[in-house]
């Protein structure tokens, strides 16, 4: 059968693939790289699992959201810099739309987030994170050495549970890999072609860092508070691992204390944004919307939306020529063998926290998730009916 990956696509077709995820990938960003390897990986073939690891593995060391730089990539690498526009669009645009339409005073919605049917919905995300730990393990760790080093990533992170734990996991199984893995790598997956050259990398880095110190400078200089809230979500998103929540308290910390959202409003927002699909990094398209000052409304929401996914979109530009380049010699390949042995130690550490201890309460639940997996592994049913179905049960079982 002839890949789909061997096809450039229009950028049109990209939207339409990632609209679809972007309606339908609830359970946060470790579900989200589970529902983009079922969908890219194993329906699409536009990646191999190697690959796909590898990609995971960069943007889980960069800071920002790091399924949406995933997204990114994706989009880049199939169809051009407008691929790229159209893959972040269609992920993302769903959920910042929801949350401005919340901040306009949908106020019916603020129980949302404990509803039956997003609960059946962060049910099967624990079938989609136990699919995706099944799979990227029967492929990354094939052997004993490597199935050690998944098994201790995930010991670090269950004992380190944040994001430094995650890139301290990550360090250690890529040093033990380089030099204590005796194995040879094949060719390093399938080439995937980025039309970005080293030098406008190096430019999208001095364009990242240039803003972490013009803003605070130009902020404090014109005293406007408009600057303040720009230069405060900028810099959530630039010094922020992990994504997802680890933004949440910085957000808090730059709009709450200025006044621009009181803390009433910042919870209710927070608790919304529990129950929307696509990346946790939308709820600042939310504080735009409700934000007092000039930026607010649909204008401050959009505003607001890119300024905090700017700087993922820079540095994931500003690292992809380089890390394409370095990951196919061999010692980049033994070291990335240990990294990737790694990411499948964390997906597995994630799959009991947070996403099994913030859905699974009881049998219904254990059994629904059960249910799931069982569709998507073995009835190899479609990602998006399973969501539906486990939707659908979460609300009957509420009942």
């Amino acid at each position: 059968m002839a890949r789909d990956s061997d096809n450039r696509d229009s950028a049109g077709r990209v939207f339409l693939v990632f609209l679809r995820l972007g309606l339908t990938s609830f359970g946060g960003p470790i579900a989200h790289l589970g529902y983009f390897r079922t969908e890219f990986v194993e329906r699409r073939r536009w990646l191999d699992d190697r690959s796909y690891s590898d990609l995971v593995a960069l943007c889980q060391f960069l800071p920002g959201p790091a399924s949406s730089q995933v997204g990114m990539a994706l989009g880049l690498a199939r169809a051009g810099w407008s691929g790229l526009l159209a893959a972040w669009a269609g992920f993302t645009l769903p959920s910042a739309i929801a949350l401005i339409l919340f901040a306009f005073g949908i106020a019916q919605y603020q129980d949302l987030a404990e509803s039956g049917w997003v609960h059946g919905l962060k049910v099967v995300a624990v079938a989609i994170v136990a699919q995706a730990v099944w799979g990227m393990a029967r492929s990354l760790c094939p052997d004993r050495p490597r199935a050690a080093l998944a098994l201790l990533a995930a010991l670090m992170t269950l004992f380190l549970p944040s994001a430094a734990g995650q890139v301290a996991a990550i360090v250690v199984t890529g040093l033990v890999g380089r030099w204590g893995l005796k194995i040879r790598q094949p060719a390093g997956g399938q080439a995937h072609a980025y039309p970005v050259s080293r030098k406008l990398g190096i430019a999208a880095l001095l364009l990242f860092a240039a803003p972490l110190i013009a803003l605070p400078l130009w902020a404090a200089a014109s005293g406007s508070s408009t600057l303040a809230l720009l230069e405060g979500v900028y810099r959530s998103g630039a010094l922020v691992f992990g994504g997802g929540h680890v933004v949440l308290p910085l957000l808090q910390a730059t709009v709450v204390p200025s006044g621009a959202v009181s803390n009433a409003d910042f919870l209710a927002g927070y608790g919304a944004a529990q129950a929307v699909p696509g990346p946790l990094f939308t709820f600042a398209a939310y504080l735009g919307a409700i934000a007092e000052g000039p930026l607010s409304g649909w204008s401050g929401g959009l505003v607001l939306l890119g300024v905090i996914f700017l700087p993922a979109f820079l540095v994931l530009v500003g690292a992809l020529p380089f890390w394409e380049s370095l990951r196919h010699r061999e010692g980049i390949q033994t070291t990335m063998a240990g990294i990737n042995a790694g990411v499948v130690g964390i997906l597995l550490s994630a799959l009991y926290d947070p996403v099994w201890t913030s859905a699974i309460h009881g049998r219904a639940d254990f059994g629904l998730a059960l249910a799931a997996f069982g569709l998507l592994v073995y009835g190899h049913v479609s990602p998006v009916l399973v969501v539906l179905l486990a939707g659908l049960a979460g609300w009957v079982m509420a009942m």
